[in-house]
């Protein structure tokens, strides 16, 4: 079924313009956008205030994309950040971040999404399986079965991935627009200018790092840069528009809340498209929401497995110890190796996370989405990890934004087909924002944060273990690789 190695000079691209678009909209829109209104609603002085966060949350994705959109099209290798961090500092900070990423960034929050699938799965058809915690058991079966699918989708073949891709994008797309549209035919303007709500003086903080989290995923079609056609111009595009279009999407979502509910409503609420769609069209509209969160997390879930799967791919040709994860399927033309172990681990958070707790979710709504976005506690190993885990997401993009000026200097002879505008001001808004993110995280959740730094720490002694491949270690071979790579994607 597979070769030896299929080098990434002989993966054909078969990514177009939209499917890159796809993928990057169908990850940042998951359960976020029905949970994280709620809470900036409730916090913010006023519904324009409220509407600000979300445009200002938008901005930073978009400097970060313009910087990615550099880095992808110069460095037209499979694997995003870990390309990039490898190239410009050392093999030991890209072998980290790839460590993160496999050891629990990643398969954490696939499993987390794939838990809240099952939950709402269990919600609209209300079977429970047999055992002593029936609704845990129904929906851990669930989140695997959704998992195991969506993996074996992907390994299948790169065309059936990102088909399932584009179809569950459009359908959640066309779900939201269904909200947009609700709100807005039954809006009462009158009930959103609101004066004199008083606000904590750290509301803007709180707020910013709620919306920012609905946005992750911005990045994802740099994971797939070889398999993406004429990606000098396709990829930066696919940056920049996804980003922008799902920032449209946010603030019509927000804005359509505000005019059919009201600012007062708003504020007390945090499930609003469940209150929204009730008032408009009865009590099935819950019903309604649920199918629509469960197609949401199973766009983020493929997109994730989509692009994540490249990157384990990119870290195995490196790495001695992980080379078998770089072995791609002739047949499929996917690295299906690395598909296959990604949904192992995945899974086993899933079961992980069951025998750690031992009662069931709250049911309702509002209890299902806060599994992936409340605050952690002990009875939920997912928000614990997802939480944690933000130290290092935004430590990573601060070094890559870094990456960017080191790559400028260290390989000044390569082509740059879109090179970042206004250079190098909005690269050092991105790092300045990270930064800030990053000393931000550890002082909200210190403890998830000393965890998730820990993990960083435990993967040193793989790294002792696995030596790096010859033809990495000689930064000249390094470059004519780079260049084949560019020069063989601009043939398509």
């Amino acid at each position: 079924m597979e070769s030896p190695r299929l080098p990434a000079a002989a993966v054909e691209p078969r990514l177009g313009l939209w499917d890159a678009i796809s993928i990057i909209v169908g990850i940042i829109i998951g359960v976020g956008i029905f949970a994280i209104p709620g809470e900036i609603f409730e916090n913010a002085p006023g519904p324009w205030e409220a509407l600000g966060v979300w445009a200002l949350a938008g901005f930073l994705p978009l400097i970060g994309a313009l910087c990615f959109a550099e880095l992808a099209s110069t460095y037209p290798r499979s694997g995003g950040e870990y390309v990039y961090l490898t190239r410009a500092f050392d093999s030991k900070v890209g072998f980290l971040y790839a460590w993160a990423q496999f050891a629990v960034i990643r398969p954490s929050s696939i499993a987390a999404l794939a838990y809240v699938f099952g939950q709402y799965a269990v919600k609209v058809w209300e079977r429970d399986a047999p055992g002593v915690s029936p609704a845990i058991a129904a929906t851990a079966l669930l989140a695997v079965a959704a998992i195991a699918l969506l993996t074996l989708i992907n390994i299948l073949g790169v065309v059936l991935g990102k088909q399932t891709q584009n179809l569950l994008t459009a359908v959640k797309v066309l779900g939201l627009g269904a909200i947009v549209v609700a709100g807005f035919l039954w809006a009462e303007p009158h009930r959103v200018v609101v004066r004199g709500i008083e606000a904590k003086s750290t509301w803007l903080i709180g707020a910013l790092i709620a919306a920012l989290w609905t946005y992750a995923g911005w990045h994802e079609a740099a994971y797939v840069a070889a398999e993406v056609k004429n990606s000098r111009r396709n990829l930066p595009l696919a940056l920049v528009l996804g980003t922008v279009f799902v920032t449209i999407i946010y603030l019509l979502i927000n804005a359509a809340l505000l005019a059919g509910l009201g600012f007062d409503a708003a504020r007390s609420s945090h499930v609003l498209a469940v209150d929204l769609l009730r008032s408009v069209f009865g009590p099935s509209a819950g019903v309604t929401i649920s199918i629509l969160v469960m197609i949401c997390a199973l766009g983020a879930i493929n997109g994730m497995i989509f692009t994540t799967g490249r990157l384990y791919a990119a870290f195995g040709e490196d790495h001695r110890l992980f080379s078998p994860l770089s072995r791609w399927s002739q047949h499929w033309q996917t690295p299906a190796r690395a598909l296959a172990v990604q949904g192992v681990v995945s899974i086993a958070f899933v079961i992980g996370a069951v025998w750690w707790t031992s009662k069931p979710v709250n049911p309702g709504v509002s209890a299902a989405v806060g599994a992936a976005v409340a605050p952690a506690s002990q009875d939920d190993p997912f928000a614990t990890l997802l939480y944690g885990t933000a130290v290092v997401f935004w430590l990573t993009f601060f070094l890559t934004g870094i990456a960017l000026f080191v790559l400028r200097k260290k390989d000044a002879g390569i082509p740059r087909p879109f090179p970042v505008p206004l250079y190098p001001w909005l690269p050092l808004v991105f790092c300045a924002c990270c930064g800030a993110l990053a000393v931000g995280a550890v002082l909200y959740k210190p403890e998830e944060s000393l965890i998730s730094l820990g993990i960083l720490v435990a993967g040193l002694p793989f790294l002792l273990l696995s030596a790096r491949r010859q033809i990495s270690t000689r930064p000249e071979r390094e470059t004519e690789a780079i260049m084949a790579d560019y020069s063989r994607l601009r043939r398509f």
